[in-house]
């Protein structure tokens, strides 16, 4: 049987010399991050590349471990679910990490120790931007409190949106959120056990939407006329959200521009060349 191909990634052969980078995520084949960070690389003129690891979530300790050992593997992403876990794998976190007890990327430091950050509130935020919607004065909707939803809800916050419900069936996940966003932004900062309608941005920050069996993260119906609904799935480009919100009426804002926004953070936080 032939193997499947992909289109040849221009840049630098691959050698004994070329550096490694890796993106941890259980399911991993949804991952962009290697069609994205890859022609980073080579347009960079960096010999490395990036590769996609299935690491099981009852093995992810195991995996990493074994990653770190690689002398010549100089950094990591992180998707889902590992992004709350992997804080435990860095020596060091940048300060938004810390706050959100979340890390999406690591770089190996000259001395050897790691160094963790989380660009996906950044990203998402920058995304939105981009695409004409400030998120000031927003009220949002955020369904899912793991590590993509503390990190979108702390940017959103950061950038000025005026209040933020967070809903999650995992009522631990929504206290953890609330206990470390609660204290610097009380007033703004709340739970509910379904999202309400009377919003501006309604936002998917949970994983429902990579499988096309799974069933909605909300209903958008109830939403009003106007409502943005956004999705963190890159996975389909349009997932069954969006899809039944555009039926509806209603503007939608793909996953996919949160990981495009992060390339120039990327870019600067394992120190490639412009």
């Amino acid at each position: 049987m032939p193997l499947p191909s992909n289109p040849p990634i221009p840049g630098p052969p691959i050698s004994g010399r070329t550096r490694l980078f890796a993106v941890l995520g259980d399911p991993i084949a949804q991952a962009k991050a290697p069609a994205l960070l890859n022609p980073l690389f080579a347009a960079s003129g960096v010999d490395a590349v990036l590769v996609p690891v299935h690491a099981p979530a009852d093995r992810l300790d195991e995996v990493v471990r074994g990653l770190k050992a690689i002398a010549n593997l100089d950094g990591l992403l992180v998707t889902v679910p590992h992004k709350l876990a992997m804080c435990g794998h860095a020596d060091e976190l940048s300060d938004a990490a810390a706050l959100l007890g979340s890390t999406n990327a690591l770089r190996r430091e000259p001395d050897g120790r790691w160094y963790g950050d989380n660009f996906d509130g950044a990203g998402f935020v920058r995304g939105l931007t981009a695409a004409g919607h400030h998120p000031a004065g927003l009220r949002v909707a955020l369904a899912g409190a793991g590590g993509a939803g503390l990190a979108i809800a702390a940017a959103l916050l950061t950038e000025g949106a005026a209040a933020l419900t967070v809903t999650d069936p995992d009522r631990s996940r929504v206290d953890a959120l609330l206990n470390r966003l609660g204290t610097r932004w009380p007033d703004r900062v709340t739970a509910a056990p379904r999202p309400p309608s009377d919003v501006d941005l309604a936002v998917n920050a949970t994983a429902l939407g990579l499988d096309p069996a799974d069933p909605l993260p909300f209903d958008p119906t109830p939403l009003a006329p106007g409502t943005l609904v956004a999705d963190i799935i890159m996975a389909p480009a349009e997932t069954p959200l969006l899809r039944t919100a555009t039926t509806l009426g209603l503007p939608t804002h793909p996953g996919i521009h949160m990981l495009t926004e992060q390339l120039p953070l990327y870019r600067s936080f394992f120190r490639l060349p412009a």
